[in-house]
């Protein structure tokens, strides 16, 4: 095995993959601790569905470089879901649920009628639960990840301490002077740049779950804020490497070989909790 993985290692797109795994992992991770803590679990699983959309259109209008159009509607769609979800004639998950199904059913609509590929299920399944789009990224596609990467980890270190109030007591923060709605439109705004660097990795459906499970994981065993993202950070980078290097090794689907070691890794915590009495409330 590690014979036949030193031989992978020699071409590019191996490398470039793993590259993408680790830095996608490493930001969604960094988020969704805050995502699970404000109970905005679900916004990552609604800007999915509109990148989806996005894609659709970027597909119909032979876009080459699709990012450079989804990225610009999946930020708008985020500021206008946060917006949305402060109205009180619709709520928060109301606004998800409309925005997220509307953005679906409108990609998938698009891609029937304007249909560019004799496989047009193969296309949509392929972008919802990803495909082999990872192993065949270009070296231009790798360096835009880098960049968006590198602005997503040093937008959360200058204002993580912002971040933490508005996680925690928004009201609070409110009351200290903290402009609150301008960090939670920050928080969108990277979770919608998350979420476009994601799709080329686990697919529109599974998102979510990369967003989501580490953090989990991570407050099974640790309390306070700093070490679950931290700790949550480590889990998601370790289960990217080893889900891309299992589904290189098996020919497995790297989205879903990727959540499958998530959860394993969420049982695993959940054993360490309880066992060392250290879950997380």
């Amino acid at each position: 095995m590690m014979d036949k993985l030193i031989l992978y290692f020699q071409y590019p797109f191996v490398r470039y993959a793993l590259i993408v795994g680790v830095l996608i992992a490493l930001c969604s991770s960094l988020l969704g601790v805050t995502l699970v803590l404000k109970r905005f679990s679900f916004i990552g699983d609604g800007l999915s569905h509109v990148a989806f959309g996005a894609m659709a259109v970027a597909t119909v209008l032979n876009i080459t470089n699709n990012m450079l159009f989804i990225l610009p509607v999946t930020i708008v769609c985020a500021i206008l879901l946060l917006r949305t979800g402060q109205n009180t004639k619709i709520k928060g998950d109301a606004a998800i649920a409309m925005i997220s199904v509307g953005a679906l059913a409108i990609g998938y609509l698009l891609m029937n009628i304007f249909s560019t590929g004799p496989n047009l299920s193969g296309d949509v399944c392929s972008t919802l639960f990803g495909s082999t789009s990872i192993l065949t990224l270009t070296k231009a596609q790798v360096i835009l990840c880098c960049i968006l990467s590198v602005l997503v980890v040093t937008l959360f270190v200058i204002f993580y301490h912002k971040i933490f109030s508005v996680t925690f007591d928004e009201t609070f923060a409110k009351a200290t002077g903290i402009k609150t709605d301008a960090y939670n439109l920050l928080i969108a705004v990277i979770t919608a740049i998350i979420i476009v660097l994601a799709m080329n990795l686990v697919g529109s459906l599974l998102i979510s779950a990369l967003v989501i499970f580490p953090a989990l994981s991570a407050m099974r065993i640790f309390k306070t804020f700093f070490c679950v993202t931290i700790c949550s950070v480590v889990l998601s980078v370790i289960c990217a490497v080893i889900g891309i290097l299992s589904s290189i090794l098996a020919g497995t689907p790297v989205g879903s070989t990727i959540v499958a070691i998530d959860i394993v890794a969420f049982l695993i915590s959940s054993f360490i909790g309880k066992v060392s009495g250290g879950n997380a409330q």
